[in-house]
């Protein structure tokens, strides 16, 4: 898939790893649409970039819905990043007892039925428009992490909604094959984000030592350059990419 002329959507681009995605693919010649809940900072991000901007909730169908009919008015709707999620610790016990269950599903909620709300809309579009000169008609980025994989104590509804959408892409993948669409997942380790800062004090900095190599946090430029490589390279499809400098999360 080309990057130059393809209409794009990024959501969770007004920050973070979707802020580095949005401005790297605008930078390639597409037409960004930069979708977050933080609507002043998504309409800097798109201003700066030349795109245009929305105002989305991921767990909520009809925010989704609305801005991918806004994008296909530019023009095939091609490219979709979701670097949208929340990084709320819980544990299952807390000091009064059980941890209430609505702190949990409101991380299952945005990390994982939110990248499904994303697909189900993005693939409805693209399967729509017309093939493109390669014969593809879309490509879907996804966003998990590598608790998916080594989930760190006091995460579980993180660790859980990212298994989950790991857990969804090669089925995504294999059903969106008749349309030409492929579904690729990217697993970030440590990144230098504001979700990583949130974390309590020294986590990320602690995190961050034990990478093997490069012994330092991702930035959002290397993630955005995954996702560009992703694009245009037609045999990734229905996979889950590690991008974490080796790092293996320990039970701590």
């Amino acid at each position: 898939m080309r990057i130059d002329g393809s209409v794009v959507i990024v959501f969770g681009g007004a920050s973070g790893l979707g802020e580095a995605t949005a401005r790297g693919l605008a930078a390639g010649g597409a037409t960004v649409v930069v979708a977050d809940l933080a609507a002043d900072r998504a309409a800097a991000v798109a201003d700066e970039i030349g795109g245009s901007w929305a105002e989305v909730d991921v767990s909520d169908p009809g925010s989704v819905e609305a801005a991918v009919a806004a994008a296909t008015e530019l023009g095939a709707l091609r490219i979709v990043v979701n670097t949208a999620g929340i990084a709320t610790p819980n544990s299952l016990i807390g000091r009064e007892g059980p941890t209430p269950l609505a702190a949990f599903a409101r991380v299952i909620d945005v990390n994982l039925l939110g990248t499904i709300n994303v697909l189900r809309c993005a693939a409805a579009a693209m399967a729509l428009g017309a093939p493109a000169e390669d014969g593809e008609r879309g490509v879907c980025v996804n966003s998990a992490s590598i608790t998916a994989f080594d989930g760190p104590l006091g995460m579980v509804a993180y660790s859980a909604s990212k298994a989950g959408v790991v857990g969804l892409t090669l089925p995504s993948a294999r059903e969106l094959a008749r349309h030409a669409i492929r579904v690729v997942t990217v697993a970030p380790g440590v990144f230098d984000t504001p979700m990583v800062a949130g974390l309590p004090a020294g986590t990320g900095d602690a995190l961050a030592r034990s990478v093997p190599y490069p012994r330092r946090p991702g930035t959002p430029e290397e993630f955005a350059a995954l996702v560009e490589q992703i694009v245009v390279n037609p045999m990734l499809n229905g996979e889950t990419i590690r991008l974490d400098g080796a790092l293996r999360m320990g039970t701590a």
